[in-house]
This record gives C-alpha cells, structure tokens and sequence, in this order.
C-alpha cells in the first residue's frame, strides 16, 4: 500500500527521541511496571519514580525532536515519514467517524523512541514493542520492531504491514475515547477474554482503516492518500497479524500452545478480525464484545 505521488504532510505528528537510556535496574523495572499496566491496567508509575529516586534507576532522556514535512515519495521510502504520513490519514478517517457516530474525538500523540522513554504509563524500552498509552493518550514505537517483525516473528514485512501496526494502536486510542478500556477484567487471560477481545477489536478497526484508505480523498491534492493495495500488500498485513498471535508466539518460543494464557488472540482470530473490518467497515460489525465468534 504506497502513497498517492504529488501528496504531501505536515511536520510535527510525531515527535522523536534518540539516546533513551535505561540506568541500573531501569529497564527491568520498566518492562514490569509498564506489562503491569498492559495486563491488569493498574499504573505503577508512581512506585516505579519512588523506587527509581531510591536506586537511581531511569529511563527516557536523549534528543527529543520530531519528524519534519514528508512528501508521499518519502513516506514510501522513509519509515518514520511513513509513521507520520500513515498518522495524518488515521487522523482523517476516524475524525469523520467519530464525527458520524457522535463520538468527542481527539487525535492521540505519536512518539518514534529509540532504547527506553518515558510515558504516562510509566518508563518503557523498546522491548515492550509499540504500545498506546492511555494515559497520555500516546502511541509509541520503535520503528526497529518492523525488523523484528521479519526476523523474529516471520512476518513478510512491508510498507502495509508497518501501516497495519500502526493503525492496531490507533484502534486502541480509539477504544479509550469510546469507553471501552472502563470495567474490563484485565487479570483474565485466554481465547475469550477482555484483554483478547480488546485487542482483536483493535484489529477489526485497523481493518476499517484500511479499506477507507485507497478511498479517502486528501484535501490538498484532490486525489487519495493512498494507492488501492494490491493482493500482495493485504496478504502483508495478514501476514502481521499472524506473526504476532499469542499461539504462534508460544509456538516459535520453543515452549507449547496454551491458550489459557492468551492476551492477544490466536493468528487465526486476529487475521479474522482484521479481515472483518475490511470487508463490513463498520464500529458495529467490530463489536468483539458482543459475540460468542471469536
């Protein structure tokens, strides 16, 4: 999926920071306090600061700038002006959602970080992968991830596959502006729990995203953000969702499958979702927690 040539977008959408460093126990404690969060949705951010005072520990620090003006050539050739330009079309397609379905939009914050940073959830590195901080209302990424998406997980990797990641996070943005990270057992683990249903509803909006995009008209050119994705850029996509399902995960860690301790779907569910809201394109058709059907 490649930008429309003789497009255009705005610096500033995301901001960087380079040199993050973790001292002593920092990126140890980071990595609990922030899976804490993810997991059970309780913010130890507090006690982390308390005992980061006491041992020294930290995280963030480095150069902090942000992503200048990209032209589409570049977002097809450059990761984080493809972060920034894919940013500025999630911006437009879910301002008229909301728009349509009466829901107070505001769009999130985006920081490329290399090593550790700091968030509202609390100090993170990049092994936490990207992440939407709820919080702050960020999402955060380590563009390496796309490599590790190939050589790690398995993924085909390609410019739809970073978009589709990208557009996960965004999903979740927009599951906190809708409510529906309030009252969930996050403790709950497994095939059908709220963690789960969370995320493949994440899934099922980066899907809605996806099929507006080759659509959605980009108001300083007249023609659209993006070029309809061929065969091959969807199976990208799918191909992500696969290489980052709890079940394949289990699996290519040596250890076995259990879904009981499942957090993010299986391949199969996360593929089905995506492809859900590709297909219907609707906040309806993507109410993960309203059917049996994971």
């Amino acid at each position: 999926m490649t930008f429309r040539e003789g497009g255009s977008f705005e610096g500033g959408r995301v901001r960087t920071r380079r040199g993050g460093v973790a001292a002593g126990g920092g990126i140890g404690l980071a990595i609990v306090a922030f899976l804490v969060y993810q997991l059970t949705g309780v913010d130890l951010s507090g006690e982390l600061a308390s005992l980061q005072q006491v041992t020294g520990a930290g995280a963030g620090g480095g150069q902090v700038g942000e992503v200048p003006e990209c032209t589409a050539a570049d977002a097809n050739t450059n990761r984080e002006c493809r972060l920034s330009a894919t940013l500025y079309t999630l911006d437009a397609f879910w301002t008229d959602v909301s728009a349509a379905e009466g829901i107070a939009f505001d769009i999130p914050e985006a920081e490329s970080f290399q090593g550790a940073t700091t968030t509202g959830c609390g100090a993170a590195s990049a092994a936490v992968g990207p992440f939407y901080c709820p919080a702050d209302q960020t999402i955060y990424l380590d563009v390496s991830f796309f490599d590790e998406l190939r050589t790690r997980f398995g993924a085909e990797g390609g410019p739809f596959a970073e978009m589709y990641v990208v557009a996960h996070e965004y999903g979740h943005h927009m599951q906190h502006l809708m409510g529906r990270m309030e009252g969930l057992d996050r403790r709950d683990t497994g095939p059908g729990s709220d963690g789960v249903r969370l995320e493949l509803q994440a899934d099922c909006y980066a899907g809605m995203w996806a099929h507006d995009a080759a659509t959605r008209v980009d108001p300083d050119t007249g023609r659209t953000f993006l070029v309809p994705p061929t065969d091959e850029e969807l199976a990208q996509a799918l191909s992500a969702a696969e290489a980052i399902g709890d079940d394949h995960i289990q699996a290519s860690s040596g250890g076995g499958v259990n879904p009981d301790t499942w957090t993010h779907g299986s391949s199969e569910q996360r593929q089905r979702w995506f492809t859900i809201g590709w297909n219907e394109g609707t906040l309806t058709a993507c109410d993960t927690f309203a059917t049996d059907d994971l």
